[in-house]
């Protein structure tokens, strides 16, 4: 495993939480 493709699906998750985030509020 690779840090950066580690550090990569980490912000996809937080990126998709934080759109979620915006909808529902």
């Amino acid at each position: 495993m690779t840090p950066s493709g580690t550090s990569r699906a980490a912000f996809t998750l937080i990126e998709l939480l934080v759109v979620i985030a915006i909808i529902a509020l």
